[in-house]
């Protein structure tokens, strides 16, 4: 059983918890083992404001994932999200002591030391470095450093920041949820991962996956990540102007959304009635889905503009930032009807609806193609490429689960953790060899800031 890489991806969303198990098959795609979803409690636009409601949240999807699977979670990836995440771009190099030296990983290693001491605002710290392109001695347009001869080593990046209560938040519901933290990821750079093709990313795409609470935008060019944002709204509150605007209860109004909502009023005609049942009693409601989709589309245009301005920002206009793929429109607000030819209206640009499906194996069941499961699909790739191991059978964990749970959370967390840990610091050694420089300051980075968070959950015990 040691050559079975299980991972596992959670997607803390503001409407639903996905936690989802999977493998890659012989033929390199993603097999689900298994899926359990529950009601987002405790979370608001992509944060967590209920501790307690949010780890009940987490436990009910991890134990259903766990039942539909036959395998007991240690680890996960989460996706982090939020309207406190912003980007930064930043430049930084090194002076090398002997340019006669080849560059080498140490001199890599000093480059993201460098970044590592970026001043930030209070309560604000670096969960991202993702490097854009090198430069030695003045050339420029370098993906590849290592091997090479020079002085300056000089680096231009992307750098994502988030409040750090935030993040640690949810580290504490992990932890109090009884599995452990194997990495964190931007959630649009997992939804990336599952709904976006290496070509696309070379010619230029922004990725907007639109959430319950949030609208988040990555934007690619050259194969590199360029831009990030997060956009503060999402389906939530469409919903919640349906319901203002209709005078009925949440309910009902997600229900009319979902299946009779459309961004693009003109396709109803001024006849067409949905009659809603009356409370407790009273007389049905009747609306008219003209006016439904007219409530719909205003919000959708605001959301849409508000991530359009972000795409301008970015510079997309500038023929060398020029982004030929378009746009690419995932998670589940991307299913509302007509959201597509509104976002070609809006913005000018081709636009195309992303499912995961192209990384699933053929036999996978047909909801985890939607839109919906992007980002948990993106977590669990993320998961295979960090080699871990995050689920074990439960067979095979018998006798240490019968004690592990009748103690406390707490001490179940005190257990598992070096087991996790000594897991985590062996495995990334077989894939550094392979990774790209790009790569390893990614991956390098962020272990770090795992074990940093790791290290503060331990020291407030």
């Amino acid at each position: 059983m040691e050559k079975e890489n299980i991972a596992v991806g959670l997607d803390i969303g503001t409407t639903k918890i996905v936690a989802m198990i999977g493998k890659k098959n012989e033929y390199g795609k993603l097999e689900i083992l298994g899926v359990g979803k529950s009601k987002s409690l405790g979370v608001a636009r992509g944060v967590v404001n209920n501790i307690t409601q949010t780890i009940q949240s987490i436990q009910q999807a991890i134990n259903d994932a766990e039942t539909n699977s036959g395998y007991k979670i240690k680890d996960v990836v989460v996706g982090i999200a939020g309207q406190h995440i912003r980007s930064i771009q930043h430049t930084d190099y090194i002076s090398r002591s002997n340019p006669e030296e080849v560059i080498g990983g140490n001199d890599i290693q000093l480059l993201i030391d460098q970044v590592n001491k970026l001043a930030m605002l209070p309560g604000e710290e670096i969960i991202h470095v993702l490097p854009q392109e090198f430069k030695i001695d003045g050339q420029s347009e370098i993906k590849e450093p290592i091997g090479m001869y020079g002085g300056r080593l000089e680096s231009s990046f992307h750098v994502v920041v988030g409040q750090a209560s935030s993040i640690r938040n949810v580290g504490r519901c992990i932890q109090s949820s009884g599995i452990e933290l194997s990495g964190l990821t931007l959630e649009p750079l997992a939804s990336s991962d599952a709904v976006l093709s290496q070509e696309e990313k070379e010619a230029g795409v922004a990725l907007i996956d639109i959430g319950g609470g949030t609208t988040d935008l990555a934007i690619f060019k050259d194969g590199i990540i360029r831009h990030t944002a997060v956009i503060p709204f999402g389906g939530n509150v469409i919903t919640d102007d349906i319901k203002e605007g209709c005078s009925i209860i949440e309910k009902q109004a997600e229900l009319l959304k979902v299946k009779f909502g459309s961004a693009w009023p003109g396709e109803n005609k001024d006849n067409e009635i949905v009659s809603i049942p009356g409370l407790r009693g009273r007389e049905p409601k009747e609306i008219s889905l003209k006016n439904l989709s007219k409530i719909i589309h205003a919000r959708v245009v605001e959301i849409i503009e508000q991530v359009f301005t972000e795409v301008k920002a970015y510079g997309h206009e500038d023929p060398r930032k020029k982004l030929i793929a378009g746009i690419v429109l995932t998670g589940g607000g991307a299913q509302l009807k007509h959201i597509k030819q509104l976002v070609e209206y809006i913005t000018g640009m081709d636009t195309r609806i992303g499912y995961p499906n192209e990384h699933l194996a053929g036999n996978s069941d047909e909801e985890f193609s939607s839109p919906l499961y992007a980002t948990a699909v993106g977590l669990v790739m993320n998961s295979i490429c960090n080699n871990t191991q995050s689920a074990i059978r439960k067979e095979e964990v018998v006798p240490q689960r019968t004690v592990y749970y009748r103690e406390p959370v707490v001490e179940t967390v005190e257990r598992f953790e070096p087991e996790v840990e000594e897991v985590q610091t062996q495995v990334p050694v077989y894939s550094k060899n392979e990774e790209s420089t790009g790569e390893k300051i990614k991956r390098s980075f962020f272990d770090r800031y795992v074990d940093k968070i790791k290290d503060f959950l331990d020291n407030a015990e």
